[in-house]
């Protein structure tokens, strides 16, 4: 045993414990060692007996040791079964042999970046411009002992406060129509989509998906046993299936799809609306960046079309004020209210009470659109920065997304398979990018990335670019 620190914040008596326990699971004291009496290591030790009594009592109750009446106290046999048996180690198995087949579907084709920062990480917020002073103000308001009911579990769906908020906010910004009892808030987008897979769906269902998309939604709704089908697109947004579908749910982006940035037109909204109410298809909206829009205000939500609407209306903060935050909700049709609310307490036990506090003041004292206003034009001035770099150092070599929104550009450069191969690369160059997720691999010609400008300052952009270019140089030789 290591010499006892006297004077250190670890008490005596833990020292010694944790010396002999770990003597005994490194096998420096072998099964059946007789341990000297307490008096004995009190004295060797120089400590009480008191002390060198209460780790043995400590040891013997947690099964190390085990004493023999009129004989004294010795060493537990702690070793599994199997260890007896033999000293050989067998080789650890690979994780794909351990995975279940929904693990193997999980971890395959991760498109999830390591790398949460850099050049063109695209759906990323810049988190230096939020007003964190403002933040931590209206989060320590919370977390005082006054506000104590703030530390259990939520139930209703959530911190009435906010979604009182965000009705007004989401009625005045998307012309989203509901109450407060219909906003359901979550830990962002994917808990979202699980909990809506998990009340509307059942396994083997079919969801219907954009393609290209973001890759996580089918990756959520694989994961809750869906089969996923891919919807076409076209200058008007996602088409409608060819012939009859026994589809579930659709997952669409009708305000800015991702990554492409086409924007669904109104006529096909009300074709999308009319096919769901007759064949009791769920319609899921994610506005996940609406708030961003260079050249209009953002669009109507496909959910206030319609007072009978079958539409599940998904947002989040976290593409407003910064990533972490992990804070979205949905917006369920009155009727499912309730059930959505008991379904987010059963499965996630949710709480963050004093965020959601905080967010509720953060949107009620005006803190929220005066960011999203500054946000805008900032964003707005790397969109125009970005194109005009990849004008002047590709040419005609790209060609850009459609749409005036978001926080990303989607290209697509050079003949099939030049972005697949840029990707493969681009860690060696400092960037990081992200081409298209489609459900059908094949379906990909591998020419297409998406270029994030949300957390790159303006500044870097043109150096960003030729670095950009450079790359695109290599894969071309």
């Amino acid at each position: 045993m290591d010499a006892l620190r006297r004077d250190g914040p670890t008490s005596l008596q833990r020292q010694i414990y944790e010396g002999i326990q770990a003597a005994i699971l490194q096998g420096h004291l072998p099964v059946d060692a007789r341990m000297p009496s307490t008096r004995g290591l009190a004295e060797q030790l120089n400590v009480s007996r008191v002390t060198t009594a209460l780790v043995y009592e400590r040891l013997i109750n947690e099964g190390y040791l085990f004493s023999r009446s009129g004989s004294g106290t010795f060493v537990a046999d702690t070793l599994p079964r199997s260890h007896r048996r033999s000293d050989r180690h067998e080789p650890l198995a690979t994780a794909e042999s351990l995975l279940s087949a929904r693990g193997l579907g999980i971890t395959a084709r991760v498109t999830a970046l390591a790398r949460g920062a850099g050049a063109f990480v695209p759906g990323v917020a810049d988190a230096q411009y939020f007003p964190f002073h403002i933040w931590r103000r209206l989060q320590n308001r919370y977390l005082k002992r006054n506000h104590a009911e703030l530390a259990g579990y939520v139930e209703q769906g959530g911190y009435l406060p906010l979604r009182e908020a965000l009705c007004t906010y989401l009625y005045a910004s998307r012309a989203v129509r509901c109450s407060p009892r219909q906003i359901i808030v979550t830990c962002g987008t994917h808990q979202s989509l699980d909990l809506l897979a998990k009340l509307l769906t059942d396994p083997g269902d079919t969801a219907l998906v954009e393609s290209p998309c973001h890759w996580g939604a089918p990756v959520v709704f694989s994961a809750a046993g869906l089969q996923c089908a891919a919807l076409q697109l076209d200058e008007e947004g996602a088409c409608l299936p060819d012939g009859e579908t026994d589809a579930r749910l659709a997952f669409v982006t009708p305000s800015h799809q991702y990554p492409t940035g086409r924007v669904m037109s109104l006529q096909r909204r009300r074709d999308w609306l009319s096919f769901a109410g007759a064949r009791n298809l769920w319609l899921v909206e994610d506005g996940y960046d609406s708030e961003f829009r260079y050249d209009i205000d953002p669009l109507p939500a496909m959910q206030g079309l319609t007072s009978e609407s079958r539409v599940i209306y998904l947002g989040t903060f976290s593409k407003v004020t910064f990533p972490g935050l992990r804070l979205s909700y949905l917006v369920v049709p009155d009727v499912l209210a309730e059930a959505f609310a008991k379904g987010m307490t059963q499965l996630y036990r949710p709480g963050f009470l004093a965020t959601q506090a905080a967010m509720a003041d953060f949107i009620s004292e005006g803190h929220f659109a005066s960011h999203i206003r500054r946000m805008r034009g900032v964003y707005a001035e790397r969109r125009r920065l970005l194109k005009s770099s990849l004008e002047t150092h590709f040419g005609q070599a790209i060609h850009y997304s459609h749409g005036q929104a978001g926080l990303h550009l989607a290209v697509r450069i050079g003949p099939p398979g030049t972005a697949r191969k840029m990707l493969e690369q681009a860690g060696a160059f400092g960037l990081s990018l992200r081409g298209a997720y489609t459900l059908d691999p094949q379906a990909d010609d591998g020419n297409l990335l998406v270029l994030g400008y949300g957390g790159i300052r303006e500044g870097e952009l043109d150096e960003a670019v030729q670095r950009l270019r450079a790359l695109y140089e290599q894969c071309r030789s």
